[in-house]
């Protein structure tokens, strides 16, 4: 058993990982696209959006298919698909249709709360942070090895990047359904396909504790795809003069400089994600709740205080990469994005630590709703970064008007001593399943 869930561990780590790399492709080419279709900063600012477009919406639908029809077929049919169209569009000269084509492509984002759902089917409570966080850490990494690799390996032809990523992303799809089990016995299987119907979907989404979730998630994960989609712009034309001075001088040269940059926030976010799910576990077994106001008596209390410190971090980081963008140092941009990175991963980590154990029975609706909806924001995030007074300022406008919410309202919500699930929009009777 142990051998069998190891395997299939990898196996949903490995699909996220491409999925992962072809998701954030196009940022990793921004500079050439931009360079060939004459892009302004707004238009790179909605490029980098549009990357996000797909996921709420996909996420929950990818939720909903994985209880009911089962991970693996789920995951190798988007893998498939995201393949099929990143060929397609390596074949593409019109902008136009390289940019439907490239949205298209970034349902690949979506993979993850099919994987969320294949692995905590496979792992007990006590070691459900440290499966999710190497599954969703490692898995992440794609984002930037494509930010630091594929610029590397294929100068500005982002052509012939695009059709070996959907190549390759064939082969993965075939290799998950051939391999890849739904769950590890047949009465779980029956039991949570029997529970993704509209009414326990209805009930998880109308959860305060669901909704703070998903708040959290979309101010560490939310930002984390953000920042890969924009950062390599950022850099580009943020710190134009201090990477021309380093050496980096054509565009491919300006690409491979903004793309290392970049991929700083990536590597340290999805590096450091095991890491919180393992701080989750630890706080859970050393029973620390160190928060005021939050619960302190719950069976998962202390998961719920070491998220709410990693948000706390995330707002702090986001104020300290405005203050290093308006210095003009790019060195102390580049360690607060480490920093930043770090936080985030101790967001999306403490978050898919509790998912599993708040909703049990409803993994993937769960995933698809907080993995869901909360990259909803991720699509605003690039729109006020590149709408600022300048390209600094719209880290501090998205930390005082978004974040904070998010965090008081997550405080807020994590406060009940008895089953915070049970405290939503609707009535918990909808919760009551058929006999």
């Amino acid at each position: 058993m142990a051998t069998h869930k190891v395997e299939q561990l990898i196996i949903a780590t490995v699909g996220f990982f491409w999925c992962f790399l072809m998701w954030f492709s196009t940022a990793a080419f921004s500079p050439s696209i931009a360079a060939s279709y004459h892009l302004n900063i707004k238009e790179l600012g909605l490029l980098a959006s549009s990357a996000i477009w797909m996921a709420p919406l996909g996420r929950i639908i990818a939720g909903w298919a994985s209880d009911r029809f089962g991970a693996p077929r789920t995951f190798a049919c988007i893998l498939a698909a995201c393949g099929l169209i990143s060929i397609a569009s390596g074949f593409t000269t019109n902008y136009d249709v390289l940019f439907v084509e490239r949205i298209l492509v970034a349902i690949a984002g979506v993979s993850f709360v099919v994987g969320i759902q294949h692995v905590a089917q496979w792992f007990d409570a006590h070691e459900i942070g440290t499966a999710e966080g190497l599954y969703a850490g490692t898995g992440n990494v794609g984002a930037g090895a494509g930010a630091l690799v594929l610029p590397r390996l294929f100068g500005t032809n982002y052509h012939a990047a695009f059709i070996d990523l959907g190549a390759i992303a064939l082969i993965l799809a075939a290799w998950y359904l051939w391999r890849g089990k739904a769950a590890n016995s047949a009465e779980r299987t029956i039991l949570v396909r029997g529970r993704s119907d509209l009414r326990g979907t209805l009930f998880v989404w109308s959860r305060y504790i669901a909704i703070a979730l998903m708040l959290a998630y979309a101010m560490s994960f939310g930002l984390e795809i953000a920042l890969n989609a924009w950062l390599p712009g950022y850099f580009t034309r943020g710190f134009h003069e201090a990477i021309l001075a380093l050496g980096f001088h054509s565009v491919a040269g300006l690409q491979i400089a903004a793309g290392t940059f970049a991929a700083v926030a990536s590597f340290t976010a999805s590096l450091f994600r095991p890491f919180s799910g393992f701080m989750s576990d630890l706080f859970q077994r050393r029973g620390w709740t160190p928060l005021p106001f939050i619960a302190k008596t719950l069976p998962y209390a202390p998961r719920l205080h070491w998220l709410g410190v990693s948000l706390i971090l995330i707002v702090l980081a986001m104020a300290g990469l405005t203050v290093g963008g308006l210095s003009g140092s790019l060195h102390l941009s580049v360690a607060v994005l480490v920093a930043l990175g770090v936080f985030i991963s101790f967001g999306t980590g403490g978050t898919f630590a509790l998912v599993p154990l708040l909703f049990p029975d409803r993994p993937g609706a769960a995933a698809g709703f907080i993995g869901g909806v909360s990259t909803a924001a991720a699509i605003v995030y690039p729109l006020v970064f590149s709408n600022g007074e300048n390209l600094h300022i719209g880290y501090a406008y998205v930390a005082l008007y978004m974040f904070l919410p998010f965090v008081l309202f997550y405080f807020w919500a994590a406060r009940y001593e008895r089953h915070p699930e049970e405290h939503g929009l609707l009535p918990s009777t909808l919760a009551i399943e058929e006999a």
